[in-house]
């Protein structure tokens, strides 16, 4: 299995998958609420835990191999960090702590590689901040791009309880190859959980402009066209959705198959609330340049991670 990628449990088996997690942290509130997390996921999946701290490198010292001043700065963060996980009492020794320095994307995507994780997870604000997913987003470029399933712990979630309990599972597809790579990931967590498996799938609110009758309804569409092209596209999308689960997968509960009429972000998180969910599944897919879609604001990514109750874990195409 190379480096990073997902180890699913067998299906319908309930061996742990998440074997080695790292937790990115800035010493915010948002990097503790996640490090809460990745700890209570490590207790649970008896994974090792390693904890990366990315640091903004002096252009000063950048010539020089090993200046003392970067070693000092380097020695309290690793105090620092020592303190915070014995607030957090992890249940087994932390496997490593990493201090890396640059620009925090390739940092984050070297310190999966050093570590082999097969989670990533990563606190944010929201808006602004080390991990911000406003303009320059770091977070949301980051998970588009990154080698492993991300986790992000958004501004609206808690501190994580002692023994995480996730009643159901939200996975929101869009068909595309995010969300082809997630499905696997989906089914092992909701066995693992025993929890129930909620597919949805989200179509435009209509009329909505297009030149693509199959995709959406034109303007000028009368309201008994609309009607039947909105029950047309519901049982299209309620058959792909089916389509998503290989036959022979197994749940502990059956799953449901939920289609909504909305903008994207509004109908994950709508449907989120209604069933209580304790955590969404989305796809990442990788457009042309992850920094162009990640320096958009209203990307459903952004809205979804921003406004979520629960984490959200994303997997890259």
């Amino acid at each position: 299995m190379p480096v990073g990628q997902p180890a699913v449990a067998e299906i319908p088996g309930k061996t742990a998958f998440f074997r080695r997690i790292l937790v990115a942290i800035d010493f915010s509130k948002a990097s503790q609420r996640a490090l809460s997390w990745a700890v209570a996921l490590a207790a649970q999946h008896e994974s090792h835990l390693s904890i990366v701290y990315v640091g903004h490198a002096d252009w000063r010292y950048e010539m020089l191999e090993n200046p003392p001043e970067i070693d000092l700065e380097h020695s309290d963060e690793v105090v620092r960090i020592k303190a915070l996980i014995q607030e957090f009492h992890p249940p087994r020794p932390v496997e490593s702590i990493l201090i890396k320095s640059g620009p925090v994307v390739s940092a984050l995507a070297s310190a999966v590689s050093d570590t082999a994780a097969d989670l990533l997870v990563i606190g944010t604000r929201g808006r602004g901040g080390f991990f911000k997913l406003a303009l320059g987003s770091v977070a949301e470029e980051l998970l588009r791009v990154a080698a492993c399933p991300v986790l992000t712990i958004g501004p609206e979630v808690e501190m994580a309880p002692s023994h995480p309990q996730t009643h159901a599972i939200l996975f929101a597809s869009a068909f595309g190859k995010g969300s082809t790579r997630a499905v696997p990931l989906a089914v092992a967590l909701a066995n693992s959980e025993r929890a129930k498996l909620i597919l949805l799938h989200m179509l435009a609110p209509v009329p909505a402009p297009s030149t693509s009758l199959s995709a959406y309804a034109p303007a000028t569409t009368s309201a008994d066209e609309v009607c039947e092209w909105e029950r047309s596209a519901r049982k299209r999308s309620i058959r792909e959705l089916q389509q998503c689960l290989p036959a022979d997968v197994v749940l502990e509960q059956p799953p449901d198959y939920v289609v909504g009429t909305d903008f994207l972000p509004e109908g994950i998180l709508m449907a989120a609330e209604k069933y209580q969910v304790g955590l969404i599944i989305m796809g990442a897919n990788h457009p042309a340049s992850a920094r162009v879609a990640a320096h958009n604001p209203w990307t459903a990514v952004h809205e979804v991670i921003s406004n979520a109750r629960c984490p959200v874990l994303t997997v890259a195409a």
